[in-house]
């Protein structure tokens, strides 16, 4: 399977992705058949920074799991259930 076929399942969903020319935790918007459209998500301000088309042949690692994917979730929706 290739990578970008898994991906595809995980649109819409919080990750930490490392490509070739950065790292960070976001939200994966789209998942196209050569790019993924990456919004990527200020840990600090708990705010979207900015959204990068990524090349899918660049990217390295996707993390979707794990402690620090959970943190990232769990704030996020305290964050949505007061506003």
């Amino acid at each position: 399977m290739r990578l970008i076929n898994r991906l595809k399942c995980f649109e819409q969903k919080y990750v930490f992705l490392r490509w070739a020319t950065g790292a960070d935790y976001g939200k994966i918007m789209y998942v196209g058949d050569d790019y993924v459209e990456f919004s990527i998500f200020d840990v600090d301000t708990m705010e979207y920074r900015e959204t990068v088309v990524i090349n899918s042949s660049l990217i390295l690692e996707v993390i979707f799991g794990g402690s620090d994917i959970s943190r990232l979730v769990a704030e996020i929706s305290a964050m949505q259930s007061e506003g």
